[in-house]
């Protein structure tokens, strides 16, 4: 019989301790470190095996391209890099309630009932779904109301990996395979409680294991911390080929889904989702839904042209600048970086001589959108000095450029792009950083060229912006 040994474990990092201390010194977290039993290893005692050989084969040898499964919703195959890879790890992570187990269920009645050879036998079906937090009558309940219900997806509400492997073991091919969620999971070798670092690592081995021998395209939901981050330890997300993560604000219709890891595509793509009664509708132009009701005659408003991945985005940044009765003023920013905002108020400040203290700062970018590009600069900056000083920003104008320190403004990658989709939705104007030799502009858009922060407050205080673009109060009349 193997010798029982007990083990304290950070929930948080997965570090491993002789002994229970109140701080984890890795990661720094208080109250983290649980004591954990084990008998062995994970799979059973440790016995000797005959030490075998492994082969090696040349880099340069022949190997059957694989096949995307593609799941029939555009923006959740943009986002994996044109679909699910047969043998690929896919961790989906989120907020609770944010809409993971609806997404993936759409995603698995879409990807089944396209697919030949699905039928109610269990011979051939393509996808299966394990929930370990739902009962099966809840999932069909949800699956009704999103008009699924007739999907030939296989259901089953288990929360043991070993008898899930086994189960699956019997299954005749499946293609995909949807755990939701790892954390409910647990191996009965192991003697601490689903969750846990030890669990959740040994069971995601087992399944992902697993999922590379038989060819099938694994699915694992992940719940999310306190501060937004996967639950569970951080070799989790080393483990698995793909690392999604679905954002969203609560009282935001939008849900944004980010790809932070992908080794079969490219991490800085997006999908844009809309949250209705019927589950998650994809949404074609995203940035004429962003800008579907902005009001282009109202001050502190600029139209930032964007770029998340290949995907041109608008969208609108909203600042107000207001007095403040504190003797320290509030910096208040929703979708940016605050850090980034303090920086920008400190260039227009110093360089520009456009005073904010003794002021209140609100900064928020329209949708529920997080934008993390420094393109946004300009924009901020922009939609800063049309609040201080009251003036609109054409309301037919895109602004995008990076600022440095001294003020000046950056060229900034795949300009044409940007310009193309602002073209497209109407725009006919476009301030941005000089050009420079290549000059990709579109027709239809007039780019108006600003080298520093002091030619963008020049230009916005010109008074034939008054002429041009009615008052708030005139456009209500």
């Amino acid at each position: 019989m193997a010798k029982r040994t007990s083990q304290h474990v950070c929930q948080e990092c997965g570090a491993v301790y002789g002994r229970w201390q109140g701080r984890c010194e890795a990661c720094g977290a208080w109250n983290a470190v649980l004591e954990e039993a084990s008998s062995g290893s994970a799979f059973g005692s440790k016995t000797r095996r005959q030490k075998g050989a492994i082969e090696f084969v040349d880099l340069g040898g022949d190997s059957l391209p694989l096949q995307r499964l593609a799941s029939g919703i555009a923006e959740f195959d943009r986002v994996c890099g044109g679909g699910l890879v047969p043998g690929s790890a896919t961790l989906l992570g989120g907020d609770p309630g944010i809409g993971k187990s609806t997404l993936l269920l759409q995603a698995m009645a879409v990807l089944a009932a396209g697919s030949p050879g699905a039928g109610a036998d269990g011979a051939g079906d393509p996808c299966v779904y394990v929930s370990g937090e739902e009962s099966i009558d809840q999932v069909r309940l949800r699956a009704r109301r999103m008009g699924l219900g007739q999907a030939p997806v296989r259901l089953a509400a288990a929360t043991s990996a070993l008898d899930i492997a086994a189960s699956l073991e019997r299954l005749k091919g499946p293609k995909v395979v949807v755990i939701d969620s790892i954390q409910t999971l647990f191996l009965e070798n192991l003697d601490s409680a689903p969750g846990t670092v030890s669990q959740v690592r040994a069971s995601a081995q087992h399944l992902i294991a697993m999922a590379k021998a038989r060819g099938f395209a694994l699915l694992l939901v992940g719940h999310v911390t306190k501060e937004g981050l996967i639950a569970g330890p951080k070799v989790l997300e080393h483990m698995v080929d793909c690392v999604l993560t679905f954002e969203g604000e609560r009282g935001h219709q939008f849900r944004i889904l980010r790809a932070t890891k992908n080794r079969f595509g490219p991490t800085d793509e997006i999908g844009v989702f809309e949250m209705t009664g019927r589950g998650l509708q994809e949404v074609q132009n995203p940035s004429a839904l962003f800008l579907g009701e902005r009001d282009g005659t109202l001050a502190g408003s600029a139209v930032f042209a964007g770029l998340e991945g290949t995907r041109p985005l608008l969208v609108e940044i909203q600042a107000l600048v207001s007095p403040s009765m504190l003797a320290t003023p509030r910096r208040a920013v929703v979708g940016w970086d605050s850090g980034r905002l303090a920086m920008i108020l400190a260039v227009l400040e110093a360089r520009c001589g456009i005073a904010f203290a003794g002021k209140d700062v609100y900064l928020n970018v329209a949708g529920g959108l997080r934008i993390t590009e420094p393109a946004a600069d300009l924009a901020v900056a922009a939609a800063l000095v049309s609040a201080a000083q009251l003036r609109a920003v054409p309301a037919e104008c895109v602004v995008f450029g990076e600022i440095g320190l001294s003020g000046e403004v950056r060229a900034v990658a795949n300009p044409g792009q940007r310009l193309k989709e602002a073209a497209k939705l109407g725009f006919k104007q476009a301030a941005m950083p000089p050009p420079g030799q290549r000059n990709e502009r579109p027709r239809g858009i007039e780019p108006r060229a600003i080298g520093h922060t002091k030619e963008l407050v020049s230009w916005l205080s010109r008074p034939y912006l008054d002429e041009q673009i009615p008052s708030a109060s005139e456009g209500s009349r």
